[in-house]
């Protein structure tokens, strides 16, 4: 049986999410779930999460930037879905 192919998380995430470490826990949290990507600061507040992985681990991550458990204050945090492009490594905060 072959491992599932790997997907693409694409998260906006709203709320008070810059200068609050919000960046550094994303990061964290998804090499522990063995997910690469990045997160990045965007001009208007929000933060941009692409996360690349198993669809299970992906869908532990979304469901942490939900949890309340983040810094900050996440208000809405808005997904789509796509297939992983294969090109990412590592985790980088931008």
């Amino acid at each position: 049986m072959r491992p599932p192919e790997p997907v693409r998380l694409t998260a906006w995430v709203h709320g008070s999410v810059q200068g609050v470490g919000f960046r550094w826990w994303t990061r964290s949290r998804a090499l522990e779930l063995g997910l690469v990507g990045h997160a990045t600061n965007r001009p208007d507040g929000r933060v941009l999460v692409i996360a690349e992985g198993p669809r299970p681990q992906c869908e532990l991550l979304l469901e942490l930037l939900r949890s309340g458990s983040t810094p900050g204050r996440v208000d809405l945090v808005v997904e789509s879905w796509s297939d992983a492009a294969g090109t990412l490594t590592g985790f980088d905060e931008r």
